[in-house]
């Protein structure tokens, strides 16, 4: 366990950087599940809304250093290729 004062914030910091990141996965697995759903039920209109939801957060975690931005880029294109393979 650390002794430091500084040691110790920085343990409290890392607790909260998990549970945002953590936060933030499951937002982005939440939404891809979505999108890909409306996708293979053939609802483009929800689907299409979905998309713009979960590129919009695929691209704030990049940015953030969450996931990559090459990984952010495959997510988008899959998820758009699935819809482009609805209508």
């Amino acid at each position: 366990m650390a002794n430091h004062k500084s040691a110790l914030k920085r343990v409290r910091q890392t607790k909260v950087r998990t549970e945002r990141n953590r936060q933030r996965k499951t937002t982005i697995k939440t939404l891809r599940k979505e999108t890909l759903g409306a996708a293979a039920a053939g609802d483009a209109k929800a689907a299409s809304e979905s998309l713009s939801k979960f590129s919009s957060a695929v691209d704030k975690a990049a940015k953030k250093g969450l996931i990559h931005k090459s990984k952010a880029a495959n997510l988008k294109s899959k998820a758009a290729k699935a819809i482009a393979n609805v209508g």
